[in-house]
């Protein structure tokens, strides 16, 4: 029985192997084929002629090569055939598996499947263009899950739960809205963030019966989840698939970001990475036992020369394969400083406008020292690249953790300066008191750009829940002025705005805090709820289109930010008033007022007389305004949002 403890391996004294031929090479009368095991003493390659063939048609034994790599050359055209490793070490023979970084695998993703890389494309992928956005402030991002999006019966949705499903055009609810597709571009969001599409553990590809999960728990880096394919058993059924949805979406001028996870891995001991150099490429504790900061058993070594150097060319794949306009960092506080800069220099080179964020946090304790860490606090040290701002999210809604926890728009007074932190894109600011912002006491962006605000996601409960269950006592009216007070705040901020799918129509999950293996009736979009809350879906459309059409409220440059946002007035508890001045980022309005009132009464505010365009108010917003009125005195309804514009 093998122990797996690595108390005395010095793993730093591996060598490092640099060339980017690793992995099964296919061309039409060859197949090379390199991995790399230092600690191997025989690795053999199979090549099976199906996916559940009970054994190899042929067997080679692979020949020790340099810097801890094995190789073996055939000759002929192996296309569709399928493989796996094995690897003998001291210790005995470990698993069989593909390579860690296979790019196309069978049904379950346990045997590897060579394929020709030009069956993988849809028509006309060679004329794919990412989107064409260049700044992150002029993103809106909307988080989805593949199948959340179109499973539900209502959603007019052909392939329900597939990939499909993200590119049919045409769809309606039974009460005649737009569904899918043609949701997204009627909302006007600017990014589809995809959770997890990369091969993932939990789910049993072979069964049609209903199963459920994010995908979380990654057991192929490199290649698609086939749940989501319309043929899990054939290997480019899925690859193609993918590329559909993307080209799809950029077609109709969305941009697509990845949600990738490389914190840890979904099988531990029994992992690839496991089969091929155990012990390497997890984090350990002082007892020589995997660490586990992710809170799921494992957490992997960025900081490992080749470790780092799988993360970065997986990444570089998604994007250049797949033509991902960016990407989403699953705990990146896990990983390491360096290991991330690298990845934006490596993204640089296919595109420098891709645009890379992350969770900088961790869920336990690592053995990796804060100073090396890429978590919210180190993002200045992070070259481009973003982090979410939880600042935003508990200042909004109180703290995920605790149902009964409320904040800005629930009616929680002294606590404003944690949303006037995020409301600058958490950079520094001289009129923000940051010892009153209990989860930053310093700011932690060097741009706006680096500050990803948002209220909820898919973790925790909705933020329709959430305020059911914080604020019990309630009605659907101020529940709704809630969520339009959340909504309002993030779309004007600075920074980069990002919204979970559904937010725009009180989406429900039936008070699931953690739903990643929930069944459908939990986590389907109800488009019925498109119709019942068209006014929420239209409110949040509006507040888009504003942003849109309106670079006062997303600045990218914190110099601008400090000189033409000015916080106004004497404080005033549940309140928050800011102007952007003086054409602000070149915008067309000469000054604009935003106010934010929490409070569930009516305040009024003295503000200097002049003639006003009323953009929003009392829980409605209209971007071209709603009327004009001269006066020196406001009076801001409970629960809501109001903006003025001099024009």
């Amino acid at each position: 029985m093998r122990k797996w403890i690595f108390k005395d391996t010095d793993f730093n004294k591996f060598p490092v192997y640099n060339g980017d031929d690793l992995g099964v090479i296919w061309s039409e009368d060859s197949l090379s084929v390199r991995i790399w095991a230092p600690a191997a003493l025989e690795v053999l390659f199979r090549l099976y002629s199906s996916v559940d063939a009970e054994s190899a048609e042929k067997a080679f034994e692979m020949i020790r090569s340099e810097s801890g790599t094995w190789t073996t050359e055939l000759d002929g055209n192996y296309e569709q055939y399928f493989y796996t490793f094995q690897v003998r070490d001291e210790k005995g023979w470990l698993n069989e598996c593909p390579d860690i970084g296979a790019k196309a695998t069978g049904v379950n993703g346990l045997r590897g499947i060579i394929l020709n890389p030009s069956t993988t494309n849809p028509e006309k992928w060679e004329n794919d263009k990412r989107s064409p956005v260049v700044q992150p402030t002029d993103m809106v991002l909307y988080e989805l899950h593949v199948r959340d999006f179109s499973i539900s019966p209502d959603s007019g949705i052909i392939h329900k739960g597939k990939y499909l499903g993200l590119t049919e055009s045409g769809t309606t609810s039974p009460e005649g809205q737009s569904t899918g597709l043609d949701h997204l571009k009627e909302l006007g969001i600017t990014h589809v963030h995809l959770l997890p599409i990369a091969d993932f553990y939990t789910i049993d590809e072979t069964k049609s019966t209903p199963q459920y999960n994010w995908g979380y728990d990654p057991l192929n880096f490199n290649t698609p989840e086939g749940w989501y394919a319309s043929d899990p058993y054939d290997g480019s059924t899925r690859i193609k698939e993918v590329k559909q949805v993307v080209q799809a979406l950029h077609e109709n001028g969305l941009g697509v970001i990845m949600d990738v996870v490389y914190n840890h891995s979904g099988l531990i001991f029994d992992s690839w990475f496991n089969q091929f150099v155990p012990g390497y490429y997890y984090r350990l504790r002082a007892d020589g036992t995997l660490s586990d900061a992710s809170g799921c058993g494992n957490e992997l070594a960025s900081e490992r020369a080749m470790v780092r150097k799988f993360i970065v060319d997986s990444v570089a794949w998604w994007a250049e394969e797949y033509h991902f306009d960016g990407f989403r960092f699953d705990l990146m506080g896990i990983l390491d400083i360096e290991t991330m800069n690298q990845i934006r220099k490596r993204l640089d080179l296919i595109d420098k406008n891709i645009f890379i964020y992350g969770e900088g946090w961790i869920a336990t304790e690592s053995p990796l020292p804060e100073a090396f860490r890429a978590t919210k606090l180190n993002t200045p040290r992070l070259d481009r690249i973003a982090s979410f701002c939880d600042d935003m999210r508990d200042g909004l809604k109180g703290s995920p953790f605790n149902r009964y926890s409320i904040g800005f728009i629930s009616g929680l007074t002294l606590r404003e300066e944690k949303i006037k932190f995020a409301i600058t894109g958490a950079i520094e600011h001289p009129q923000i008191f940051y010892d009153y912002v209990d989860s930053s006491r310093q700011p932690w962006a060097n741009s706006p750009a680096q500050c990803v605000n948002y209220v909820s996601c898919h973790d925790n409960y909705t933020l329709f829940d959430k305020l059911q269950y914080s604020c019990p006592e309630a009605s659907m009216e101020e529940i709704d002025r809630m969520t339009r007070l959340a909504i309002g705040i993030l779309l004007t901020s600075q920074g980069v705005p990002f919204l979970h799918s559904g937010i725009e129509m009180h989406r429900t999950k039936g008070g699931h805090h953690d739903s990643y293996r929930s069944p459908d009736d939990v986590n389907q979009i109800e488009w019925s709820r498109k119709s019942e809350y068209h006014s929420l879906f239209l409110f949040t459309k509006n507040c888009i289109e504003l942003r849109r059409q309106h670079p006062a409220f997303r600045m990218s440059d914190q110099e601008m930010v400090r000189k033409k946002l000015a916080f106004l007035g004497k404080y005033i508890p549940g309140v928050i008033v800011y102007e952007l001045k003086e054409n602000a980022n070149g915008d067309s309005w000469k000054n604009i007022l935003v106010f934010f009132n929490g409070n569930n009464y009516s305040v009024e505010f003295v503000i200097q007389e002049k003639r006003w365009l009323i953009v929003a108010q009392n829980g409605e917003i209209q971007p071209h305004g709603m009327g004009h009125v001269i006066t020196d005195l406001v009076r801001l309804h409970p629960i809501s949002m109001m903006i003025l514009a001099e024009e």
